[in-house]
């Protein structure tokens, strides 16, 4: 196991994508390893920033490949980067084994589409993430999520708040 302080962070982006009734859109993960089968395999989608990518680039792209559809619009970003380390279990394992977790720019994305334009299962970029998808209510984000990511939700949807409308 590598020792995380020795570690950077991976540079990634997240998305919350907003549907016309103020819910966010969540994919359940699909388990990696033989223990991934948790009530919080729920994410937004999020991915890492190839070199000479803009963040903005990155999740656009993320986001076509991790749901199917870009018909979206970038209506907020976060005013800084947000990070999460992964739990000393994972050190070394998750993420190649070459960070100690992520710092993430979030971009809020209104989805101008219908759920017909979602599409999980197709080939988008690699492997399909997600084995499900729901909409949910902004306030039970953090409580789907994977424990050690639950702080930069609750800063997402902090962040956020002001772009829902009421229902």
């Amino acid at each position: 196991m590598s020792d995380a302080p020795e570690l950077s962070y991976r540079p990634c982006v997240g998305i919350m994508l907003i549907n016309r009734l103020g819910l966010v859109w969540i994919g359940q993960r699909i388990p990696k390893w033989e223990n991934g089968r948790s009530q919080h395999r729920w994410q937004m989608p999020q991915g890492g920033i190839d070199k000479g990518e803009s963040p903005r680039a990155a999740a656009v792209r993320e986001l076509r490949e991790e749901t199917g559809t870009d018909d979206a619009s970038v209506i907020g970003e976060t005013t800084d980067w947000l990070t999460y380390d992964l739990p000393p279990e994972a050190v070394g394992i998750a993420l190649k084994g070459r960070y100690r977790g992520q710092k993430q720019k979030w971009f809020a994305m209104r989805f101008n589409g219908s759920d017909n334009d979602i599409d999980i299962a197709a080939d988008h970029g690699e492997q399909p993430e997600f084995d499900d998808w729901k909409w949910v209510d902004v306030d039970q984000l953090a409580d789907l999520v994977v424990p050690f990511k639950r702080k930069v939700y609750e800063q997402v949807v902090e962040e956020f708040r002001p772009l829902f409308r009421s229902p």
